[in-house]
């Protein structure tokens, strides 16, 4: 009888006894995580997966789970593992899902099979190859999986950081916080560019008083971001350029052309206005 076969030959008569023998192991470990998982879907999960991992064994899979006979362990192992991803599983919780079928299994193979050491030992070890190489599948899906979250996460959080405001009709304002690097450029372009196109805005203020420091780096991608937008036939001015700013642009040798530059907001606020021939004055006092 080849490496596999008796766990395959256990798993077809005894599958249901094993899969609720490995559900209460999972809900009364240590790493059983109730605040995250209802009960149901972890039966769910777990009767999909026993169901696959038997039929796996049946087609004679072997110890490859990379091979064509075990795709469908991997496409479930896959959607389990990003699910618990997303929904606050450490690594290790999601490893132990595969991982913790090694204790029922062992237990029925060792009642099924104890008389014969030699080949227990057999089947033992190869029941527990095939599940490490599967936990460790699980722990690479979830990280890739964590990755992507995070970077949603970001892509957010960059997304929130550069809010494009209106401040009148036909003159937007785009403030800028933190680091501006090549992708949050592209990101400041696409959503200033958009709202160019939404409004129609006939002029732009990009104000960088939130910009710890400017080099040359940044500058580029701030006169980047000024053509695009002349390009969309809106014209940009730069506010927040403070005493050292102006300083570091000058060492550096950066050309702004002719780019309107302000120290804050509101004096190229009143710059915009000037343009668009637009004035604000006080209004007239009303009798007490």
């Amino acid at each position: 009888m080849s490496a596999g076969a008796r766990t395959t030959e256990i798993l077809k008569r005894h599958e249901a006894d094993i899969l609720q023998d490995w559900i209460q192991r999972q809900l009364g470990s240590v790493t059983a995580r109730p605040d995250l998982i209802k009960k149901s879907e972890l039966e769910d999960q777990s009767r999909a997966f026993l169901d696959l991992f038997a039929g796996a064994l049946q087609r004679g899979g072997g110890g490859d789970v990379g091979g064509p006979a075990w795709e469908g362990v991997r496409d479930l192992l896959g959607s389990i593992s990003r699910s618990r991803a997303k929904q606050g599983f450490s690594p290790s919780e999601t490893a132990m899902f595969v991982l913790s079928l090694k204790e029922p299994l062992f237990a029925r193979l060792q009642r099924e099979q104890g008389g014969d050491a030699t080949a227990l030992a057999t089947e033992l070890w190869t029941v527990t190859l095939l599940l490490d190489k599967l936990g460790l599948l699980t722990m690479e899906i979830y990280q890739k999986g964590r990755d992507d979250v995070i970077l949603s996460q970001q892509r957010t959080m960059l997304e929130l950081s550069t809010p494009v405001v209106e401040l009148w009709k036909g003159i937007l304002a785009l403030p800028l916080i933190g680091t501006l690097d090549s992708e949050r450029t592209q990101l400041v372009m696409e959503s200033l560019l958009t709202r160019i196109v939404e409004t129609g805005a006939s002029i732009a203020i990009i104000d960088i008083t939130g910009v710890p420091t400017v080099d040359t780096l940044v500058a580029q991608h701030l006169l980047k971001t000024v053509a695009a937008a002349r390009l969309m036939g809106a014209d940009c001015l730069i506010s927040g350029i403070r005493p050292q700013i102006a300083q570091t642009i000058v060492h550096l040798g950066v050309e702004l052309g002719d780019v309107t530059t302000k120290a804050t907001l509101a004096g190229a606020f009143a710059v915009a206005l000037q343009r668009a021939g637009l004035a604000v004055g006080r209004a007239t006092p009303r009798p007490a």
